[in-house]
């Protein structure tokens, strides 16, 4: 069973997955890809040290095909354009009075973050189509439902799931407010990536919501959270955080009293960024000096995939994927996040229906973004750039349109050849 890393140089990320696909004792054979040659020494290295004893073969390349060939399973976690990229996303915005939390999954910050990152799933899609066309691309590169959307419209890639851990840990959280053990709570989620919602939440066939609403009452400080804001006026908690869920609807981030009341950390991606950057380096210098590094797994979807496809192993695990019939009121071929089951014929979406009806709305809204955004691409039309923009729900509660195209123009000067080649001009 052969695994490839796409972005390996993601280093921690690398390290977490590859020790829960150690963990599982199969056969294995590891594939690092990176474009960096620092950061794949570095994914090399880290590599050997958590693999020892496991019997592991392990191989690294800067070039892409041949890091692909053979590969039965490619994790994609490649980043365009890295953290000087990020901190344009996020300066540029700022100076219109923008204000953005991550800004990696819509938003202008991730609309831009897509369009950077088409042109590398252009060339991905080939090689694996070329080399290893039966693997499954399981993608972990934000944004999320833009980038599978795109991979399923404009590459020959066959088999793809989005992963996320979300509702993983949404779930974990409510158990733990509803004082709860985790592995006796049973749920159902579902909506689009970032803004999926927990329409489920039991346990022995007792519904938990009550419980979480008791917590709620004890502890006001939950108030002050975006995530229980929303809950409290939509009915079903959503399965993000407050700092990606405030920047996704159009009622906080544009009013200070809002950002105070909820505690909202403005800008805080950068500064995750660069303590990303800090633990990179810390990480490359313990291994040039032969010291130990601390490894721990992730309970991430991937390695349950892997482990399922390869075994027979059923297991229920969220994917994102097309919306082929899966929730009934939102868009038919727009990407959604649902149950999928794992096992050896593969990962099988499961139809959910439709969402409530206030769920549904704020996620068509989301899906508009990522329609105009994936539609720009595709068409090679700047104005769906904009368009994009326009539809975001922060940006048009925040901006003018006149400043909404002139933020474009700025983006798109300052990422330059990044971004598609039609979508490159301005006004």
């Amino acid at each position: 069973m052969k695994v490839t890393f796409l972005g390996a140089g993601s280093v921690e990320f690398t390290q977490g997955l590859l020790e829960d696909l150690v963990q599982f004792g199969d056969e294995l054979e590891v594939s690092l890809h990176d474009i960096h040659q620092e950061r794949l020494e570095t994914a090399e290295a880290a590599a050997r040290f958590i693999s020892r004893g496991h019997g592991v073969k392990i191989g690294a390349h800067l070039d892409r095909r041949r890091s692909l060939e053979g590969a039965d399973f490619v994790i994609n976690m490649i980043q365009v354009g890295m953290i000087d990229a990020t901190r344009a996303d996020f300066e540029i915005p700022a100076r219109h009075g923008l204000r953005q939390t991550i800004g990696d999954t819509i938003g202008v910050g991730g609309i831009f973050r897509a369009l950077r990152t088409f042109p590398v799933l252009d060339a991905i899609g080939r090689d694996i189509a070329a080399v290893c066309p039966d693997a499954w691309l399981l993608n972990y590169t934000n944004p999320m439902a833009m980038n599978v959307w795109y991979l399923n419209a404009a590459t020959p890639v066959r088999n793809v799931v989005g992963l996320c851990h979300s509702i993983y840990w949404t779930a974990h959280d409510l158990a733990e407010l509803a004082g709860v053990p985790y592995d006796e709570v049973s749920y159902l989620a579902a909506g689009v990536n970032h803004q999926s919602w927990m329409l489920r939440f039991q346990a022995g066939g007792e519904d938990l919501y009550p419980r979480l609403d008791e917590a709620i009452a004890r502890d006001p400080g939950l108030l002050r959270r975006v995530r229980v804001d929303m809950y409290r006026r939509l009915g079903y908690y959503p399965t993000e955080t407050s700092e990606h869920s405030a920047e996704y609807v159009p009622w906080y981030l544009h009013d200070p009293a809002e950002i105070e009341r909820l505690r909202i950390p403005v800008g805080a991606y950068l500064e995750i960024s660069e303590d990303n950057v800090r633990r990179y380096r810390a990480t490359r210098d313990a291994l040039r000096a032969g010291r130990p590094i601390p490894v721990e797994g992730t309970m991430e979807y991937a390695p349950q995939i892997i482990h399922s496809i390869a075994t027979g192993t059923r297991r229920v695990v969220y994917g994102n994927v097309v919306n082929r019939g899966l929730i009934g009121n939102l868009p038919e071929g727009c990407v959604v996040e649902v149950p999928c089951v794992a096992d050896a014929l593969g990962v099988r979406p499961v139809a959910v229906g439709d969402l409530p009806a206030q769920c549904a709305a704020l996620n068509r809204a989301y899906v508009n973004v990522n329609e105009l955004t994936v539609r720009a691409a595709l068409e090679g039309r700047p104005e769906h750039v904009r368009h994009a923009v326009m539809a975001d729900p922060n940006a048009a509660a925040t901006l003018t349109v006149e400043q909404i195209w002139q933020l474009c123009e700025e983006l798109t000067a300052a990422h330059g050849d990044l971004l598609p080649e039609p979508l490159r001009g301005v006004r």
